[in-house]
Protein backbone atom coordinates (compact mmCIF):
# COMPACT_ATOMS: atom_id res chain seq x y z
CA UNK A 1 0.00 0.00 0.00
CA UNK A 2 1.27 3.49 -1.09
CA UNK A 3 1.20 6.98 1.31
CA UNK A 4 -0.64 9.22 0.30
CA UNK A 5 2.15 11.24 -0.49
CA UNK A 6 4.05 8.74 -2.51
CA UNK A 7 0.40 8.12 -4.48
CA UNK A 8 0.39 11.99 -5.51
CA UNK A 9 3.79 11.73 -6.51
CA UNK A 10 3.19 9.40 -9.06
CA UNK A 11 -0.23 10.69 -10.12
CA UNK A 12 1.61 13.83 -10.93
CA UNK A 13 4.43 11.92 -12.54
CA UNK A 14 4.81 11.38 -16.39
CA UNK A 15 5.63 7.79 -16.10
CA UNK A 16 1.83 6.18 -17.43
CA UNK A 17 3.10 2.41 -16.57
CA UNK A 18 3.82 3.66 -13.19
CA UNK A 19 0.18 5.49 -12.69
CA UNK A 20 -1.38 2.32 -14.00
CA UNK A 21 0.63 0.02 -11.79
CA UNK A 22 -0.24 2.35 -8.85
CA UNK A 23 -3.72 2.16 -9.41
CA UNK A 24 -3.83 -1.18 -9.66
CA UNK A 25 -2.85 -1.48 -5.75
CA UNK A 26 -5.26 0.70 -4.80
CA UNK A 27 -8.66 -1.53 -5.06
CA UNK A 28 -8.73 -1.83 -1.14
CA UNK A 29 -8.23 1.95 0.49
CA UNK A 30 -10.25 2.99 2.42
CA UNK A 31 -8.08 6.32 3.12
CA UNK A 32 -10.07 9.06 2.16
CA UNK A 33 -7.35 11.11 0.89
CA UNK A 34 -6.25 8.52 -1.32
CA UNK A 35 -9.57 7.48 -2.80
CA UNK A 36 -9.78 11.08 -3.49
CA UNK A 37 -6.27 11.26 -5.16
CA UNK A 38 -8.18 8.17 -7.54
CA UNK A 39 -11.08 10.23 -7.91
CA UNK A 40 -8.78 13.23 -8.99
CA UNK A 41 -7.56 10.64 -11.49
CA UNK A 42 -10.83 10.74 -13.24
CA UNK A 43 -10.14 13.54 -14.76
CA UNK A 44 -6.39 12.39 -16.25
CA UNK A 45 -6.18 12.95 -19.81
CA UNK A 46 -5.06 9.69 -21.01
CA UNK A 47 -8.12 7.33 -20.79
CA UNK A 48 -6.20 4.17 -19.95
CA UNK A 49 -5.48 5.96 -17.16
CA UNK A 50 -8.76 7.58 -16.42
CA UNK A 51 -10.20 3.96 -16.87
CA UNK A 52 -7.73 2.19 -14.74
CA UNK A 53 -8.81 4.62 -11.97
CA UNK A 54 -12.32 3.95 -12.50
CA UNK A 55 -11.61 0.32 -12.42
CA UNK A 56 -9.92 0.73 -8.47
CA UNK A 57 -13.24 2.58 -7.27
CA UNK A 58 -15.46 0.18 -9.21
CA UNK A 59 -13.51 -3.05 -7.24
CA UNK A 60 -13.17 -1.47 -4.30
CA UNK A 61 -15.33 -3.67 -1.77
CA UNK A 62 -14.89 -1.13 1.51
CA UNK A 63 -17.57 1.16 1.47
CA UNK A 64 -16.64 4.46 -0.41
CA UNK A 65 -20.05 6.00 -1.50
CA UNK A 66 -20.09 9.44 0.56
CA UNK A 67 -16.75 10.04 -1.27
CA UNK A 68 -18.20 9.21 -4.63
CA UNK A 69 -21.18 11.01 -3.78
CA UNK A 70 -19.16 13.91 -2.62
CA UNK A 71 -17.52 14.12 -5.89
CA UNK A 72 -20.86 14.33 -7.84
CA UNK A 73 -20.35 18.26 -7.07
CA UNK A 74 -17.00 18.39 -8.34
CA UNK A 75 -15.58 21.15 -10.41
CA UNK A 76 -14.40 18.74 -13.35
CA UNK A 77 -17.12 17.35 -15.48
CA UNK A 78 -15.35 14.16 -15.64
CA UNK A 79 -14.93 13.47 -12.06
CA UNK A 80 -18.51 14.20 -12.27
CA UNK A 81 -20.06 11.94 -14.82
CA UNK A 82 -17.73 9.18 -13.96
CA UNK A 83 -18.82 9.43 -9.94
CA UNK A 84 -22.11 8.79 -11.10
CA UNK A 85 -21.16 5.61 -12.77
CA UNK A 86 -19.61 3.98 -10.49
CA UNK A 87 -22.11 4.68 -7.69
CA UNK A 88 -24.41 2.95 -10.39
CA UNK A 89 -21.81 0.40 -11.06
CA UNK A 90 -21.47 -0.18 -7.81
CA UNK A 91 -25.80 -0.59 -7.32
CA UNK A 92 -25.15 2.56 -4.34
CA UNK A 93 -28.92 3.64 -4.44
CA UNK A 94 -28.23 5.95 -1.69
CA UNK A 95 -27.01 7.95 -4.45
CA UNK A 96 -30.36 8.63 -6.14
CA UNK A 97 -31.41 11.54 -5.66
CA UNK A 98 -28.19 13.10 -5.93
CA UNK A 99 -27.60 11.51 -9.16
CA UNK A 100 -31.29 12.98 -10.35
CA UNK A 101 -29.65 16.76 -9.69
CA UNK A 102 -26.76 15.80 -12.58
CA UNK A 103 -29.60 15.28 -15.00
CA UNK A 104 -29.73 19.24 -14.89
CA UNK A 105 -26.05 19.63 -14.90
CA UNK A 106 -24.08 22.01 -17.15
CA UNK A 107 -22.16 19.83 -19.36
CA UNK A 108 -23.92 17.06 -21.40
CA UNK A 109 -21.83 14.04 -20.37
CA UNK A 110 -22.68 14.46 -17.18
CA UNK A 111 -26.37 14.34 -18.26
CA UNK A 112 -25.65 11.93 -20.15
CA UNK A 113 -23.69 9.55 -17.32
CA UNK A 114 -26.38 10.32 -14.98
CA UNK A 115 -29.39 9.61 -16.51
CA UNK A 116 -27.64 6.28 -17.47
CA UNK A 117 -26.73 5.44 -14.21
CA UNK A 118 -30.52 6.38 -13.27
CA UNK A 119 -31.62 3.36 -15.69
CA UNK A 120 -28.97 1.05 -14.93
CA UNK A 121 -29.89 1.59 -11.34
CA UNK A 122 -33.52 0.78 -12.29
CA UNK A 123 -34.50 4.15 -10.39
CA UNK A 124 -37.99 4.37 -10.84
CA UNK A 125 -38.24 7.34 -8.41
CA UNK A 126 -36.66 9.42 -10.80
CA UNK A 127 -38.88 8.71 -14.01
CA UNK A 128 -39.89 12.05 -14.16
CA UNK A 129 -35.91 12.90 -14.05
CA UNK A 130 -35.45 10.88 -17.30
CA UNK A 131 -38.82 11.63 -18.92
CA UNK A 132 -36.92 15.57 -18.52
CA UNK A 133 -34.11 14.45 -20.63
CA UNK A 134 -35.88 13.05 -23.64
CA UNK A 135 -36.09 16.53 -24.34
CA UNK A 136 -32.88 17.17 -23.54
CA UNK A 137 -31.15 19.47 -26.83
CA UNK A 138 -28.13 16.62 -26.96
CA UNK A 139 -28.74 13.43 -28.72
CA UNK A 140 -26.28 11.39 -26.35
CA UNK A 141 -28.50 12.43 -23.40
CA UNK A 142 -31.70 11.97 -25.10
CA UNK A 143 -30.40 8.46 -26.28
CA UNK A 144 -29.08 7.45 -22.77
CA UNK A 145 -32.47 9.14 -21.53
CA UNK A 146 -34.33 5.95 -23.61
CA UNK A 147 -32.38 3.41 -22.88
CA UNK A 148 -33.28 4.55 -18.91
CA UNK A 149 -36.85 4.89 -19.86
CA UNK A 150 -36.65 1.05 -21.00
CA UNK A 151 -34.56 0.04 -18.20
CA UNK A 152 -37.09 1.08 -15.50
CA UNK A 153 -40.13 0.23 -17.82
CA UNK A 154 -41.72 3.92 -18.17
CA UNK A 155 -44.77 2.76 -20.39
CA UNK A 156 -44.88 6.81 -20.42
CA UNK A 157 -42.30 6.70 -22.65
CA UNK A 158 -44.34 5.06 -25.53
CA UNK A 159 -46.37 8.25 -25.97
CA UNK A 160 -43.07 10.39 -26.67
CA UNK A 161 -41.58 8.04 -29.27
CA UNK A 162 -42.94 9.83 -32.11
CA UNK A 163 -40.98 12.98 -31.43
CA UNK A 164 -38.01 11.85 -30.84
CA UNK A 165 -37.21 10.29 -34.32
CA UNK A 166 -34.02 10.64 -35.68
CA UNK A 167 -32.00 10.41 -38.71
CA UNK A 168 -29.32 9.21 -36.06
CA UNK A 169 -29.43 5.08 -36.72
CA UNK A 170 -28.98 4.51 -33.02
CA UNK A 171 -31.56 6.77 -31.97
CA UNK A 172 -33.30 4.96 -34.54
CA UNK A 173 -32.74 1.44 -33.27
CA UNK A 174 -33.36 2.88 -29.56
CA UNK A 175 -36.69 3.63 -30.13
CA UNK A 176 -37.38 0.57 -31.89
CA UNK A 177 -36.22 -0.97 -28.92
CA UNK A 178 -38.64 0.73 -26.92
CA UNK A 179 -41.94 0.13 -28.76
CA UNK A 180 -40.32 -3.35 -28.36
CA UNK A 181 -39.88 -3.71 -25.04
CA UNK A 182 -42.73 -1.44 -23.64
CA UNK A 183 -45.31 -2.79 -25.55
CA UNK A 184 -44.91 -6.30 -25.07
CA UNK A 185 -43.55 -6.13 -21.28
CA UNK A 186 -45.20 -6.27 -17.81
CA UNK A 187 -47.41 -3.60 -16.50
CA UNK A 188 -44.74 -0.75 -16.33
CA UNK A 189 -45.00 3.01 -14.83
Amino acid sequence: MTTVEELEKIIHSDSREVKLRALELETNSKDPKILELIISVLDDSDIEIRGEAFSTLLLNENDISDVLIENLKNQSKNVRGYSALILANRSDRKAISKIVELTSDQSAMVRSCAVGALGYLRATQARLAIRKCLDDPNIEVRKSAIRSAIDIGDRGLLERLENLQSDDPEMARLVSLARNNLKSGPGGI
